[in-house]
């Protein structure tokens, strides 16, 4: 669907007046704020930018990066329209939202896979099992070697990276692999920035972190993905393991979280639909993996 096609069915969806000659919706301005995932940053932000140039920047979209949590506090204050997060929102989040009387609509869409990394240089760790991972990130946990891991691994320093504690990754990590959501070893190098732990892990040859698969995808030629075992043998992250499900238990939804107040604004409610409606196209572009076209006009049905 060009743009043109795209204002036609904003216009009928919207009632809005219609198109200029450029294909934009006229009577749409006004400014939509989002936060929250890093790791689903990239995906908001390429929409942010497409809606943008289709609409002459009229409307202007601001794209946060605080954190799943973060994201959900702004958004249950009332500072965001739409929240970026990669786990569901939990009950305590809900009921703050609640409280402050705003009801937010949960559009899942893509999907992601946490990936396990090291350092290019490590020629040793091709796998490893989930009890593995959760002998190494529990809370107490003492392994600081990689040799304390399996026999036969290098008797030299293990240095651990993640995403800070307001991070849906953090969240579902430990709880996919700990076994219990925040319940995580915590001296370790974390940071919100996805971008700042490819870096970490890169320059440090006794590294091991985990992030979303796009920030791996984008930066394979600097780190080494550990393929994992979670007790039907070893699988790598790929966009297909993880759609196929054979990727567990690291697969996972990925949502952004909407004011359904916010969907009054024609503003919301277009950029809403857009994101939807360009998810098939533009999510691979940013490394993830798209939902089935029957799914994104399950969300969409759900916005109308």
């Amino acid at each position: 669907m060009d743009r043109l096609e795209r204002c036609a069915v904003f216009v009928a969806a919207l009632s809005l007046a219609g198109c200029d000659e450029a294909g934009h919706e006229e009577g749409l301005s006004g400014l939509i704020e989002l936060d929250g995932s890093s790791t689903v940053f990239p995906i908001s932000q390429a929409m942010a930018e497409e809606f943008q140039i289709a609409h002459g920047r009229t409307v202007r979209v601001s794209v946060g990066v605080s954190g799943t949590g973060g994201g959900f506090q702004r958004f249950c204050n009332g500072e965001t329209d739409i929240s970026n997060a990669s786990r569901p929102i939990n009950e305590t989040e809900a009921a703050s939202c609640a409280a402050e009387g705003i009801a937010p609509l949960e559009l899942q869409i893509a999907w992601d896979g946490l990936t396990v990394v090291a350092h290019l240089s490590n020629d040793w760790v091709g796998c490893m099992t989930v009890a593995e991972l959760r002998r190494i990130w529990a809370p107490g946990s003492e392994l600081e070697r990689w040799s304390q891991i399996r026999p036969g691994w290098p008797d030299r320093e293990l240095d651990l990276y993640g995403p800070d504690t307001d991070s849906g990754t953090f969240d579902y990590f430990t709880a996919a692999v700990v076994g219990e959501a925040s319940a995580s070893r915590h001296d370790y190098t974390a940071s919100a920035d996805d971008n700042v732990l490819v870096a970490g892990v890169s320059g440090d040859p006794g590294a091991l972190g985990y992030f979303g698969y796009a920030y791996f995808e984008e930066n394979q030629d600097q780190l080494r993905a550990v393929e994992i075992d979670g007790g039907d043998g070893c699988v790598a992250p790929s966009r297909e393991t993880i759609v196929d499900g054979t990727y567990t238990p690291l697969a996972r939804p990925m949502y952004i979280y909407v004011r359904r107040d916010a969907l009054d604004r024609a503003e919301v409610r277009a950029f809403v639909g857009f994101y939807i409606d360009n998810a098939a196209a533009l999510v691979p572009e940013t490394g993830y993996i798209p939902l089935e076209p029957e799914a994104y006009a399950e969300v969409r049905a759900r916005i109308d």
